[in-house]
């Protein structure tokens, strides 16, 4: 019985790795972006805050993955499995493009894609709650960003706080920075552990045969899960996350200090509230990237930013990612029932 169980773990643990080196540049592209952090020090700051937002405010996130998106007891070892493994291969090829990209979009379509193949869709979590969330934060935090960005024009860039050869004088901004990016990593503990945590303790109640609504050994399970995945975020960051940390922090705009810490701000502030009132997965990557945008526009206007050769990849891979990972899931899902091993 174990052997079986350790493949979903294994997967998982990989996600988690991955998922480490997407969520590094939401947390810490803006603090590296203003330079007053090395790149050294950032997996350990993300590992310690994502682990911390999973356990405090990552509950009702992994419910809705694990139970509200289709019933537990069909997230089988098999399921679970080709659950994650589409999640992990759409988000190793956006991470080897230097793009970071939404596990919370990849995680539902996946999800999704296996549900649909059972035929135990919940349509309306997906369409009426889900869905409009990631179609409205992303442009509230763009719009408050941007106003915050021209209603504190004179206080965020006071050329006192932007030199960065004279920065090290004031501790206070390159604190800041560096306290948001915690906030940020804290918040992705909230939303995006979930992603691998989901399917696996659904997975553990069924194999354990424990009832999905015991919510008190859930929770026991849930937190137990989390022990294991969310400590892999940090080792993901420190293998992944440079390319996707530049790419965002240094190649959309250059972000004075204060700058970047409303970004990373408005968007945590945003991801948090999405999981502890609704439990809902939701993108921080494209948060985090449209608020950098904002500042973009801002400074150097809509054509040119529109234009930035990074910010046309994004797109294209926020697209793709999440079809690429609907896509696996099917593929995988028919090929396991062919071999009769669907419902292991």
């Amino acid at each position: 019985m174990l052997l079986p169980i350790l493949i979903p773990m294994l997967i998982g643990m990989f996600l988690a790795l991955n998922m480490g080196g997407s969520g590094t540049a939401p947390s810490f592209s803006a603090a590296y972006g203003a330079n007053v952090i090395k790149k050294m020090a950032i997996p350990g700051l993300f590992g310690i805050f994502v682990f911390a937002g999973a356990i405090i405010a990552g509950e009702k996130v992994v419910l809705t993955i694990g139970k509200g998106l289709m019933p537990a007891r069909y997230l089988t070892l098999v399921v679970s499995s080709v659950i994650l493994l589409s999640i992990s291969l759409s988000l190793l090829i956006a991470n080897l493009l230097g793009v970071p990209q939404s596990t919370s979009q990849s995680t539902v379509f996946a999800v999704a894609g296996a549900a649909a193949y059972l035929d135990r869709v919940n349509y309306h979590k997906i369409f009426f709650e889900i869905v409009p969330m990631w179609l409205v934060l992303p442009i509230i935090g763009f719009l408050i960003t941007y106003f915050l960005a021209w209603a504190l024009k004179k206080y965020l860039e006071d050329p006192k706080y932007n030199d960065y050869r004279t920065l090290g004088r004031f501790s206070i901004p390159r604190l800041l920075l560096i306290a948001s990016g915690c906030y940020v990593a804290f918040s992705i503990g909230s939303n995006n552990v979930a992603n691998a945590t989901g399917p696996l303790v659904s997975m553990l109640i069924n194999e354990l045969k424990i009832s999905p609504d015991d919510d008190k050994k859930f929770r026991l399970i849930m937190i137990l899960a989390t022990l294991v995945i969310a400590p892999l975020f940090g080792i993901g960051s420190s293998v992944f996350g440079y390319k996707v940390l530049k790419s965002t922090g240094k190649d959309i705009t250059r972000l004075g200090p204060l700058h970047a810490s409303l970004v990373s701000v408005v968007t945590a502030t945003l991801l948090l509230l999405a999981s502890v009132t609704k439990g809902i997965p939701t993108s921080l990557v494209q948060l985090n990237s449209l608020a950098i945008m904002a500042i973009s526009i801002k400074q150097v206007g809509y054509s040119k930013t529109t234009k930035n050769n990074t910010v046309k990849r994004f797109w294209l891979v926020w697209v793709t990612a999440p079809l690429v990972a609907l896509a696996l899931t099917l593929l995988m899902m028919y090929a396991a029932d062919k071999a009769g091993i669907l419902f292991y």
